[in-house]
C-alpha cells in the first residue's frame, strides 16, 4: 500500500519505519523546513503536495499527524474527494484546541462540571482569582500553544497562577483564550482508542504519563518524558468514558486516535483534555503491545464495520531520550544537531524493535540527531507486570549513547500506589496487576 505522511516536524518517524518494514511504500511531506533532517536517509521525503496526491491516489492512505489550524478541515475535504485519510477531523481539532468547548461536551455527558472557567484577557483571570482564591491550573487553547505554556499552581490562594498570568499577556495576542481549572487532587491517567468513523476499536488502552522534565516531577511541563500503558483490564474505564463519546464522533468524519486525559479520585472521573491525533510518544509506547500490524490497523480504522484489534497482554513502559534544546526548540535557542547516536553491539534484534527513533536522520551510515526539539527517541520495554516493563525499558536505554542525551530515571515509580488504588476503586478490570 502507498502511504503518504503529512507532518510539520515528523513526530511519527518510527511509525513510518514500521510501515516500511511491513512492506508498504511510504513518503512524507515535512512542512517545517528546519525539521527536514528528521528521517533523512530513512524515509523518502517529497515537497510537492500535488505530486504527492497523484502518487498516493485513492487506493493509498494519507496520514495526518497534527491538529494545527486548518488541518482538520483539510482532512475532511480530502475524504469528500475520495481519499482515504487517517489522523483526525475538524471536529477532533476543535475538541483538542478549544478547551472550553471540550468541557461543555463532557458536561453534557454527565461528567463533573463547574470547575472550569474560560477567559480572553489576562486581567479577567487575575480578577477572578482575587475574588475566588483557590489552587488553579491554567491551560491555553489553540494549536499554537505547547504543554510548556500551561502552569499548575501550588498555592492555595492562586497567587502563583495570577503572577504567572501577569507575565504571559503576550501569549494572548490574536484573540487566544485560556481556561482556569480548579486543581483536582487524584490520580492522573488517560484512556485512548482508535476510532473508525463509527465506533472505537476494542480494546482501549490506559496510560499514565510523566510530563515534568526532571525526576520527582520537577521542572517544566513537557509533551511527555515517559509513559506506562496497557490494554489489559481497560473495559470498565473505557465504558465509563470514551464509549459515551461514540455518538458525538460518529458522522463527523473523524478517523484516528482519541485520548481523554483524566483525574480519578473517590468522587469519580474528572476529564481534563482531549488528544484527537496520534500522540507522541504515545504511539511508540503502544506499538509493542499491538499485535495487529500498523498497516492492518489502518485498514480496520478505514472500515466502519471493524470492531476490534489484536493486542498482547501486559504492560509497556516508554522512556523518552532527549537532547538540548529540549524542552524548548531551536527557534528559541541555538543548539547543535548532528550529534552521533551510538548503539551498543549487545542490543539484540528484539531490543532494536523497542527503539523508536524520533528526531534522527542519517549522515552516511551514522545515525545522528536532527529536527527542532531534541526528541531523540523512545525506548520501550514490555512485561507481564508494570515493574517488569520498567526494568526492560531501563535495561535497553542504558545501551543507547548520545552526547548530551538525558532521560528521567523514575518513570513508573509513582504508579504502584496509584494502580492499586484504581483497582480498589474498581476502575481496573480483572487480569491486571502491578506485582
Amino acid at each position: 500500500m502507498r502511504i503518504l505522511g503529512f507532518t510539520e516536524t515528523c513526530d511519527l518517524g518510527a511509525l513510518y519505519r514500521s510501515l516500511i518494514a511491513e512492506g508498504h511504500e511510504v513518503r512524507i511531506i515535512i512542512s517545517e523546513a528546519e525539521a527536514r533532517g528528521t528521517m533523512r536517509g530513512l524515509v523518502t521525503q517529497i515537497e510537492d503536495w500535488d505530486a504527492a496526491l497523484e502518487w498516493v491516489g485513492h487506493d493509498g492512505l494519507i496520514l495526518f499527524e497534527s491538529v494545527s489550524e486548518g488541518y482538520g478541515e483539510r482532512q475532511d475535504a480530502l475524504r469528500l474527494q475520495g481519499y482515504r485519510v487517517i489522523g483526525g477531523s475538524a471536529w477532533g481539532d476543535r475538541l483538542e484546541n478549544d478547551r472550553a468547548f471540550g468541557q461543555e461536551l463532557l458536561a453534557e455527558l454527565g461528567f463533573p462540571a463547574g470547575h472550569v472557567w474560560e477567559f480572553a484577557e489576562v486581567a479577567e483571570g487575575i480578577d477572578f482569582i482575587g475574588k475566588r482564591p483557590a489552587r488553579y491550573v491554567i491551560k491555553f487553547s489553540g494549536p499554537d500553544f505547547s504543554s510548556g505554556d500551561n502552569f499548575i499552581g501550588e498555592m492555595t490562594d492562586g497567587a502563583d497562577v495570577a503572577a504567572y498570568l501577569s507575565c504571559k499577556s503576550g501569549l494572548l495576542d490574536g484573540g487566544s483564550r485560556y481556561v482556569l481549572m480548579e486543581f483536582i487532587e487524584g490520580i492522573e491517567m488517560g484512556v485512548g482508542a482508535y476510532f473508525n468513523g463509527e465506533r472505537f476499536l476494542r480494546p482501549a488502552c490506559l496510560d499514565w504519563e510523566h510530563k515534568r522534565f526532571f525526576a520527582g516531577d520537577m521542572g517544566e511541563l513537557t509533551g511527555e518524558m515517559g509513559t506506562v500503558a496497557t490494554f489489559t483490564g481497560s473495559d470498565v474505564f473505557f465504558e465509563a468514558t470514551l464509549l459515551g463519546l461514540e455518538p458525538y464522533f460518529r458522522g463527523r468524519g473523524h478517523i484516528g486516535y482519541v485520548n481523554l486525559n483524566t483525574i480519578v479520585n473517590d468522587a469519580g472521573i474528572w476529564p481534563l483534555e482531549f488528544t484527537c491525533r496520534f500522540g507522541y510518544p504515545g504511539f511508540a509506547v503502544l506499538d509493542p503491545l499491538q499485535e495487529t500490524p500498523w498497516g492492518d490497523l489502518f485498514e480496520r480504522m478505514l472500515d466502519p464495520g471493524s470492531a476490534a484489534m489484536e493486542i498482547a497482554p501486559g504492560f509497556s513502559t516508554g522512556i523518552v531520550v532527549t537532547t538540548p534544546p529540549f524542552p524548548y526548540s531551536r527557534k528559541q535557542m541555538d543548539e547543535p544537531i548532528g550529534l552521533p547516536i551510538l548503539l551498543s553491539p549487545s542490543l539484540t534484534p528484539e531490543d532494536h524493535d523497542h527503539l523508536h527513533y524520533g528526531e534522527v536522520g542519517l549522515a552516511g551510515d551514522q545515525l545522528i540527531t536532527s529536527g527542532l526539539y531534541g526528541w531523540t527517541m523512545v525506548v520501550t520495554g514490555t512485561g507481564a507486570s508494570i515493574n517488569g516493563s520498567i526494568q526492560a525499558a531501563y535495561d535497553r536505554v542504558a545501551k543507547i549513547h548520545v552526547p548530551r542525551g538525558r532521560y528521567r530515571l523514575d518513570i513508573g515509580d509513582r504508579i504502584a500506589d496509584e494502580y492499586e488504588r484504581l483497582e480498589t476503586l474498581g476502575w481496573i478490570g480483572p487480569g491486571a496487576g502491578f506485582s
